[in-house]
C-alpha cells in the first residue's frame, strides 16, 4: 500500500498575514536609527530652522511659519513614502531580502500591504509631531471644521500616490548602495519645484508646469487649502485651491502607480 503524502500545512488567513507583515515592517523601521531620525526629525528641524530664519508676512495676516506648515507636512509625507519606500525597497532587493521573501508561501501582496501600513503609520506620527511643534513654537492656526476632513483625504491620497511612485523609483537604483544617491535628489527636486520650501507663485512658470505632472505639487496645494485663508488662493496658478483637481490627479496617480509598479517591480537586483 502506498503511503499517503503528508498534508501541507494550511496557510494563515490573508488578513492575519498582512497584519503580521505590517508589524514586521514597523519594527524594522524603528530599529533603524538613521531612518527614524531622517524621516521623523528632519521635517521638524526644517520647520524650526526655516520658520525662525524666514519670519516675514505673506499677506492676509499669514506669516511664513503658517504658510510653511503645509509645505513641511508635504515634505514629511514625501519622506515617509516616496523617499523612505524607494531607498528601503532598493536595499532589500540588493541584500537578497526580496528574493528570500518571494520564495516563501507569503503572498506577494502581503509585502506591499506591510509597506503601505508602515508608510501610513510613520506619516501620521510625522504629521502629529509637526502639528505639535507648530502650535507650541509658532502658534500655528490649525484647520477647523470640514478642513480636517480635507486634511485627511488629501494626506491619505497623497501618501498613497507617493508610496506607489516610490516603489517605481526604487527600480532606478542599480543596487542598495546607490539607492540614497539616486532617490534623494529626485525627492528634493520634486519638493522644490512643487513649492514645498517657498511660495509656489515664486517658482518659474515652466517649472510649475513640470511640477503639475507629479503628485507632490497637488499634495502641497491641497494642504495649503486647510492651513491658509481663502484670500491666498488667488496666488495659486488657477486662482483657487482646485480641490476637485487635487483629488482627480492624486487618484489618477494611484491608478497609474499601480500599473507602473506591476510593470517595473523587480524582486532581484539588476546586478544579481
Amino acid at each position: 500500500m502506498t503511503a499517503a503524502a503528508p498534508e501541507r500545512p494550511a496557510l494563515a488567513p490573508l488578513g492575519r498575514v498582512c497584519l503580521t507583515r505590517a508589524g514586521v515592517e514597523l519594527k524594522e523601521f524603528f530599529r533603524q536609527r538613521e531612518s527614524v531620525v531622517f524621516t521623523l526629525v528632519f521635517p521638524v528641524i526644517l520647520l524650526l530652522g526655516l520658520g525662525a530664519v524666514l519670519d516675514y508676512d505673506l499677506g492676509a495676516g499669514v506669516d511664513f511659519p503658517q504658510y510653511f506648515m503645509a509645505g513641511v507636512i508635504t515634505a514629511g509625507i514625501v519622506g515617509a513614502s516616496l523617499q523612505n519606500m524607494a531607498i528601503h525597497i532598493a536595499g532589500e532587493r540588493s541584500d537578497g531580502t526580496l528574493k528570500s521573501l518571494r520564495g516563501t508561501p507569503m503572498p506577494a501582496g502581503a509585502y506591499f500591504v506591510g509597506k503601505v501600513a508602515q508608510v501610513l503609520a510613520v506619516a501620521v506620527a510625522t504629521i502629529v509631531l509637526l502639528l505639535l511643534v507648530g502650535v507650541l513654537v509658532y502658534g500655528i492656526d490649525l484647520p477647523s471644521g470640514a478642513d480636517w476632513l480635507t486634511f485627511a483625504w488629501v494626506s491619505v491620497l497623497g501618501a498613497a500616490a507617493c508610496t506607489l511612485l516610490g516603489i517605481v523609483v526604487s527600480t532606478l537604483a542599480r543596487n542598495g548602495r546607490s539607492a540614497s544617491a539616486t532617490v534623494t535628489p529626485i525627492a528634493l527636486v520634486l519638493e522644490f519645484v512643487s513649492g514645498v520650501f517657498m511660495p509656489f507663485d515664486q517658482v518659474p512658470g515652466w517649472l510649475q508646469d513640470v511640477a503639475a505632472v507629479f503628485p507632490v505639487k497637488w499634495l502641497a496645494q491641497g494642504l495649503r487649502s486647510v492651513f491658509l485663508p481663502d484670500a491666498l488662493a488667488a496666488r495659486e496658478p488657477a486662482g483657487s485651491w482646485e480641490l476637485g483637481t487635487v483629488a482627480l490627479v492624486l487618484g489618477l496617480w494611484c491608478v497609474a502607480g499601480l500599473v507602473l509598479c506591476a510593470a517595473t517591480f523587480r524582486w532581484q537586483d539588476r546586478e544579481g
